[in-house]
């Protein structure tokens, strides 16, 4: 590769790390992030600490999205807004059939044609006023997209925080794409400060020379 692609490739291997690296985001729908080592849930402008548990094999542990194993799970939402006390929320699980996988959104979850298909939970709306909770055994592994609706009865639209997720190890994820940018990142940087170039240079001279000497007797 001449120094100039790899010139014009830098800006876009420098951005697709940072991007990769930082998967899953926050979108503006909502989303699960992690705030100051503390999991958030956004429903819009709403948050709530989100939390997951798998008692039976990991006792409490938190998980904050991709969860391990394909067992019983537990949901906590502790709302950080109080308004989410009083309103009505509704929350769903459904196998990732987007496509879209860690970049899912409400869109992609709205054009499936029949949602209940896809469906592994649903719990319909509910006021809770202290702790949301859900319970949900997952039979198998896979790809999931939760889907957390809250309807305040002041406002005519939903809020509505969607979040993909994984039970049980099916991959690497976007990690083996964060390192190999990476290394051409510095595949690059060698390149452009011609440390490449000098290293080949010292081999070659430090490369030995075999010699051949033609060896005689003596003449009697």
């Amino acid at each position: 590769m001449s120094i100039p692609i790899l010139n014009n490739c830098l800006p876009a291997l420098i951005a697709a790390a940072l991007i990769l690296a930082g998967v899953p985001a926050a979108h503006g729908h909502g989303g699960v992030v992690e705030e100051e080592d503390i999991c958030v849930i956004r429903i819009s402008y709403l948050k709530a600490h989100f939390k997951i548990y798998q008692p039976l094999i990991d006792g409490h542990d938190e998980y904050c999205e991709d969860l391990p194993n394909a067992t019983e799970s537990i949901f906590v939402m502790e709302y950080l807004h109080d308004e989410l006390q009083r309103v009505p929320i509704d929350f769903r699980i459904i196998r990732d059939v987007t496509g879209k996988g860690r970049f899912a959104r409400w869109e992609d979850v709205a054009a499936i044609d029949d949602l209940d298909s896809v469906t592994v939970f649903y719990q319909p709306p509910v006021v809770e006023p202290d702790v949301f909770t859900v319970i949900h055994d997952f039979a198998e592994e896979g790809d999931f997209i939760g889907v957390v609706t809250a309807s305040p009865e002041t406002e005519q639209r939903l809020h509505i925080a969607v979040f993909p997720f994984e039970v049980g190890f099916t991959g690497f994820g976007y990690w083996p794409l964060v390192v190999g940018a990476v290394l051409l990142i510095q595949l690059q940087y060698l390149w452009m400060s011609g440390r490449i170039g000098k290293w080949r240079a010292n081999r070659r001279t430090r490369t030995p020379q075999l010699h051949v000497v033609n060896g005689g007797g003596d003449d009697a």
